[in-house]
């Protein structure tokens, strides 16, 4: 950083300092609220999901070969290929929009295209079958049925125009990548894809959300036995690590985790604090007052759609928390347009994935995925409410 940039910087911070309202109730509530949101999200998501997920970024990194992944995510790959392989995997995950990231960055690092690696990124937290059906029993078939068909088209569109708009630079980033030889395995192609399947069980399994009470159907005998399955799972991985890898291969999995927590926890830590100091957390005020996101959701206007996506993009949505939160809104006054906008655009989103993003494919990048994934959401919420208002 520049020495005038830093002075700015100290400026700002002083100044900050200086006015900072302390001796507001609303202020102080609403710091409070952004410290709660971090120990939850500490408890909640740390340990369970992006561990694992920094371990399985750290796997493909280091055990899933460039030209595996540049044959079927890469940008000269065949689309119906790379966006299938990209929007089926990344729903198969059903995980939210911060564990995502480290998946991400290691299929983009490792070589894949952006318009599949963005696919995959729309994908994985917005196309969970759960949270689908969950909307479908709660805010009504029509708008679960729009959920499910809006998010899996949004996942191949949002990939295929981002490819469109930077395939020059795509195809610059294409050439420029040295292709690392690939070190000889001392496994099976059928070994390897039983450990990163392990993996991927665990992660699943042990972030399986609790079925609304009183649901003794399928959703519930999995959640009954989520933390078999994740044990048996966690064993298996353990035994297959310690009788087919090396060494060096786990010290330099470990390496690669490590680099992925180091790049992605203190974004995601600083971006769920501000996302809690602004919005508080659901049921509580943050600097915003609650009714007036309330009063900005009302009706089908291309204002109140338009509110409803960007403020959904900016929300931080533990997975399926989203419903709940929609119903109370629409309690409240929300329109049916506006709260698909909000369901298209919140899991996908939220301002502490939006910093993380940044990191891996910059900022250009960054604001054209966050704008596009906004704009058809507020579209479709707004064609939505026109046509079941």
């Amino acid at each position: 950083m520049s020495e005038r940039k830093t002075f700015i910087l100290f400026i700002g911070i002083f100044v900050a300092l200086w006015f900072m309202p302390i001796e507001s109730e609303r202020f102080s509530g609403a710091v409070f609220e952004a410290l709660a949101l971090v120990k939850w999200y500490a408890r909640e998501h740390v340990i369970l999901c992006l561990v694992p997920a920094f371990f399985i970024a750290g796997g493909i990194a280091n055990f899933v070969s460039q030209n595996s992944v540049m044959k079927y995510l890469g940008s000269q790959a065949k689309r119906s290929v790379a966006y299938g392989v990209a929007a089926c995997s990344g729903s198969i995950l059903a995980v939210c929009s911060c564990t995502v990231l480290p998946l991400f960055a290691g299929i983009y690092m490792r070589g894949a295209g952006l318009g599949p690696a963005t696919a995959f990124l729309y994908s994985g937290p917005a196309i969970n079958a759960l949270a689908i059906i969950l909307t479908a029993r709660v805010l009504g078939l029509e708008i679960g049925i729009a959920r499910a068909v809006g998010a899996v088209s949004f996942s191949v569109i949002i990939g295929l125009l981002m490819a469109l708009i930077f395939r020059k630079e795509e195809a610059a980033k294409q050439a420029a990548m040295p292709v690392m030889p690939q070190e000889e395995s001392t496994r099976s192609w059928k070994q390897d894809i039983l450990y990163f399947a392990l993996m991927l069980i665990f992660l699943v399994f042990a972030n399986w959300g609790k079925p609304q009470d009183g649901d003794a159907g399928f959703w519930g005998v999995i959640y009954a036995v989520k933390w078999y399955v994740s044990g048996a799972s966690l064993v298996g991985l353990l035994l297959v690590v310690w009788r087919w890898f090396r060494r060096d291969e786990i010290k330099s999995w470990g390496s690669s985790s490590w680099e992925y927590a180091r790049m992605t926890l203190p974004l995601l830590f600083g971006g769920v604090f501000v996302a809690g100091l602004l919005l508080g957390r659901p049921g509580h005020e943050g600097i915003i007052p609650s009714e007036w996101v309330s009063g900005l959701l009302g009706g089908n206007s291309l204002g109140a759609n338009f509110f409803a996506s960007l403020a959904g993009a900016f929300m931080y949505f533990a997975t399926l928390t989203e419903v709940p939160i929609v119903e109370g809104l629409i309690g409240a006054g929300m329109g049916k347009g506006p709260a698909l906008a909000l369901l298209l655009a919140g899991p996908a989103l939220s301002l502490p994935s939006m910093l993380v993003i940044r990191k891996v494919i910059g900022t250009k990048k960054t604001v054209v995925y966050v704008s596009l994934v906004v704009v058809m959401a507020t579209i479709s919420g707004l064609l939505f409410g026109t046509l079941f208002s």
